[in-house]
């Protein structure tokens, strides 16, 4: 494991009912694949030595004994391999059968795990051939020449760099305490399923929330294989589902109903599941209710491998996967909405005041500023838009700003800066030819005064228009459009924003939105260039958004290090960004990310709209003073 990731897989293969030497022969091929692509566990599918659907037959010595023997030849396949399998095969312990999982590496066999709930309804009859793990008493018992303990308590294998797996077989998911919950709080970080769940209509879609459900309320891993083609058809039909899932998301599915053997492989972040759990004090609480002590069983040490990381990586982690987009954007908006109508209503305001500069924040602050106000049934005149044109100012986003402001029916006013800077600047005795932080910042607080003034003097609130990624950066004017009464964007990232206002453009059907989508993010607090287009691109001087808002998600999300961020990103967005570019403004984020803390200790309420936000006050509580030095330090590593 490197970087917290454990390469795992789900195996589906070919299979023959009772044919044990054909089954091994199809697992055999499917581990050496596994091994060769580096996997670190692999599992295949409930009783999948002999296959699951042998009815009576599992009553026959024979067989049994067959499953033993292939057991032994797979021990003595895997002598030299790496990757840890996990078979099902029938064991008798004792005068009882068992169904259970056996795990084995490198020619030994680690442990055996009999399952715990057996179907006996509707066409399961498990219980016709099977005891239960809870009709077993913990004892030593010899399989396939090897010796093994075998108890019905909790066992959880942990591999040579620390990852914890426990095992659950088919049924034992669906129970209404799954073994799973015990094994996840007893520290298993991935749990393994053994499957052979038939294939009914809308079964599939159930099974998949229930995976997905169970890796999200124990915050693990969760590995599933079921049986496919070659089982019986006499009266149900196997797909051969493969599903690899991480703390509730869907990492890779198989392909159900396949004719031929299949393998998914993907990484699981363990890492990614342990930050989870240590701030999750709901997780911490059950721990405590429920002390399970596992039986530990370690597995053999491997020989170290080159890493390469082959799951692959959103590099827009914010933005709304296509199938989800409009619920997704429709939930965001209703959240900020509901943030502003509840604070509108709360102070009896019936006017609110927004600078507009035609550029993205401010757009998406004004299309929910009017939302709220049609929902608590406010006049939008009572929305006052102020356009405030400086130095900088271009035609493109002025006239973009009045286009909008009209469309939407607000109120317009035209506030021009210029003469109140140029009079500070004489006032301070600041050269206006001198472009520095000073002519930048003297704008925009001038603009943020006329906003807080004129909302004092029509009894207003002003919307705040920063965006998260501008709050992370410290890309605002300390008291300047860092500061409002209400910050509507706060919780939303650049690359979202952006993605908002184009589904708004489409529902809405107007080309004054589309071209503030297309237009360069920029403060303009520099003179336009002699064509009279914006000069001052905010991606040229801090890095792109898209890899600030790729660095944010997983440094506030996970707490990833720098050189694991850096790693992901670069398979993230490979092709579009160079490893160099991609250090270099990972290094910016990092020292603009401590350096502006203070902005973000006193910034203004706002609504938090995903699992990520700054405010002081929920989920980002940092010493302004704090030092940057390891983050930086683990960044200078990364040069060749």
């Amino acid at each position: 494991m490197k970087y917290g990731f454990l390469k795992v897989a789900a195996a589906v293969p070919s299979v023959k009912v009772a044919d044990i030497e054909y089954n091994v022969q199809q697992i055999e091929s499917l581990i050496a694949q596994a091994e060769g692509q580096g996997v670190e566990v692999i599992v295949f599918p409930e009783l999948s030595l002999t296959g699951y659907s042998c009815q009576d037959l599992f009553k026959e010595q024979l067989l049994t004994d067959k499953a033993e023997e292939g057991l032994l030849v797979l021990l003595d396949f895997t002598r030299k391999l790496d990757v840890i399998s996990i078979v099902g095969l029938p064991v008798q312990i004792g005068a009882l059968l068992y169904n259970c999982a056996a795990v084995i590496q490198s020619g030994t066999l680690l442990g055996v795990v009999p399952k715990t709930y057996l179907p006996n309804y509707g066409e399961f009859y498990e219980k016709r051939w099977f005891a239960s793990a809870h009709d077993l008493t913990a004892q030593d018992i010899y399989l396939a020449g090897s010796p093994v303990h075998v108890t019905p308590d909790p066992v959880i294998f942990t591999t040579c760099d620390g990852v914890r797996f426990g095992i659950e077989i088919c049924e034992d998911l669906w129970a209404p305490t799954p073994p799973s919950n015990r094994l996840s709080l007893a520290g298993a970080d991935v749990i393994f399923n053994l499957s052979a769940s038939d294939e009914l209509v809308g079964k599939h879609h159930y099974l998949r929330q229930l995976l997905c459900q169970q890796s999200a309320r124990t915050m693990s891993g969760y590995v599933y294989a079921s049986s496919g083609f070659g089982e019986s058809t006499q009266d149900v039909v196997y797909g051969g589902n493969a599903m690899i899932v991480e703390n509730g998301k869907l990492l890779c599915e198989g392909e159900r109903f396949s004719l031929q053997p299949q393998i998914k492989i993907t990484q699981v972040d363990v890492e990614l599941l342990r930050t989870e759990r240590r701030t999750n004090s709901t997780f911490i609480t059950a721990q405590s209710q429920d002390r399970v002590v596992p039986a530990l069983i370690a597995c053999k040490p491997v020989a170290t491998r080159d890493f390469e990381l082959v799951r692959p990586i959103n590099p827009h982690p914010f933005i709304p996967d296509d199938d989800k987009m409009q619920e997704s954007c429709d939930e965001i908006l209703s959240i900020q909405v509901a943030g502003l109508a509840k604070r509108l209503h709360h102070i009896n305001a019936q006017k609110a005041v927004i600078g507009i500069s035609g550029g993205l924040d401010s757009t998406l602050a004004l299309l929910v500023a009017v939302k709220a106000f049609d929902r608590l049934a406010l006049d939008r005149r009572g929305i006052i838009g102020i356009t405030m044109p400086g130095f900088g100012t271009t035609d493109r986003t002025h006239d973009n700003a009045l286009k909008l402001m009209n469309e939407l029916g607000v109120t317009i006013r035209e506030i021009s800066i210029a003469k109140a800077v140029s009079q500070h600047f004489k006032d301070i005795g600041h050269d206006a030819a001198v472009h520095d932080v000073t002519y930048e910042n003297a704008q925009a607080r001038e603009r943020t005064q006329i906003l807080m003034d004129v909302a004092n003097k029509e009894n207003a609130i002003v919307i705040g228009t920063g965006d998260l990624s501008e709050l992370a950066l410290g890309w605002a004017t300390y008291n300047g459009d860092h500061m409002s009464m209400y910050g509507v964007n706060a919780g939303v990232p650049k690359t979202l924003v952006r993605y908002l206002v184009g589904y708004i453009a489409g529902e809405m059907a107007t080309d004054v939105l589309l071209d503030i989508v297309a237009t360069p993010i920029s403060p303009e607090l520099i003179p336009a260039d002699e064509n009279g287009e914006i000069k001052q691109k905010t991606e040229d001087l801090v890095g792109p958004y898209e890899l600030h808002d790729f660095f944010i998600y997983y440094f506030l999300r996970y707490g990833f290090r720098p050189s694991k961020i850096f790693m992901m990103a670069s398979k993230a967005f490979e092709g579009t960004y160079d490893t160099e570019v991609i250090r270099k403004w990972l290094q910016t984020f990092c020292r603009r990310f401590f350096s502006q803390q203070f902005k973000r200790s006193c910034m203004p309420d706002g609504p938090k709209v995903g699992s990520v936000s700054l405010s002081p006050r929920g989920d980002w509580r940092m010493p302004s003073d704090a030092s940057s030095a390891l983050w930086l330090k683990d960044v200078e590593r990364l040069k060749p």
